[in-house]
């Protein structure tokens, strides 16, 4: 008997119907709800078999506890996270593999952006901590946009372990933080690589920082001292991919150091 979760949201009952990953029990749909995407739902659903029941908006109100839920809402198998051994072994024979570590993210609509962006920068899988951090809820997979139906995500006791096992499997490890001692476009991603994302705040707590081969930092040209973490995220991601896809002819670029150097003296 698997464990059933709400999930809310068009974008992520949609991507839910399309992974061959999820159960789905059934599907509400808000009466007189329409559109071309509600239009998609209901064929994917009568295609796998999967029941629609319309019903009034408070309903769903009170299904979901959220007012937020688009008229449309899935009674899904929970998420199933992937063990650390799984996720190693899915990346052992890529050459680029690339995996997101996060520390202590609380708050579930930055996990769900960060998630989604992980998603569409090609990010093998993600591995967050048991405690003192958001899980897969239906808050997080609705800020997602159904990036979790597409991700492998681990949960694991102690992040400064996992960090030693994955060096012992080849990985360069670097956390992302303020004080870090490194501009975050003087490194090299084009090996197998794991990135650490720290909450706000707080950021990497120092014991896993620690672990890591190497601390980098994005610099910050204005007054503010920090950046919203699924932005940092978001930033650091996409230098990477930058570096990949230039090594499909050529090396990489160099990064235009000159601008960052003048600025930060």
């Amino acid at each position: 008997m698997h464990r059933s979760d709400r999930l809310y949201g068009i974008h992520p009952v949609l991507e839910a119907l399309r992974s061959a990953e999820r159960h789905i029990d059934g599907i509400y749909l808000q009466q007189g709800r329409q559109g071309r995407e509600i239009d998609e739902i209901v064929r994917l659903a009568k295609t796998k078999g999967i029941s629609v029941d319309f019903r009034p908006r408070e309903a769903l109100d009170r299904l979901t506890g959220s007012a937020h839920h688009q008229g449309v809402v899935g009674i899904v198998a929970g998420k199933v996270y992937a063990s650390l051994d799984d996720l190693i072994a899915r990346v052992a024979e890529k050459e680029h593999a690339l995996l997101l570590l996060l520390d202590g993210i609380e708050d579930p609509h930055n996990l769900g952006a960060i998630l989604r962006t992980a998603e569409a920068a090609a990010v093998d899988g993600v591995i967050i901590p048991e405690r003192r951090a958001v899980g897969l809820t239906a808050t997080v997979a609705k800020a997602s946009a159904g990036a979790i139906e597409h991700l492998p995500l681990a949960r694991v006791v102690n992040l400064s372990h996992t960090i030693e096992r994955l060096k012992n499997e080849n990985f360069w490890i670097y956390a992302l933080d303020v004080k870090g001692d490194k501009n975050f476009l003087h490194v090299d991603y084009r090996g197998a690589v794991a990135l650490v994302i720290g909450s706000e705040g707080r950021g990497v707590r120092p014991l896993v920082a620690q672990h890591c081969d190497g601390r980098i930092n994005i610099p910050m040209m204005g007054r503010v001292s920090s950046l919203n973490a699924s932005v940092a995220a978001g930033i650091l991601l996409y230098e990477v991919l930058r570096q990949r896809a230039s090594t499909i002819h050529s090396s990489p670029p160099e990064p235009n150091e000159t601008f960052f150097d003048s600025r930060l003296q």
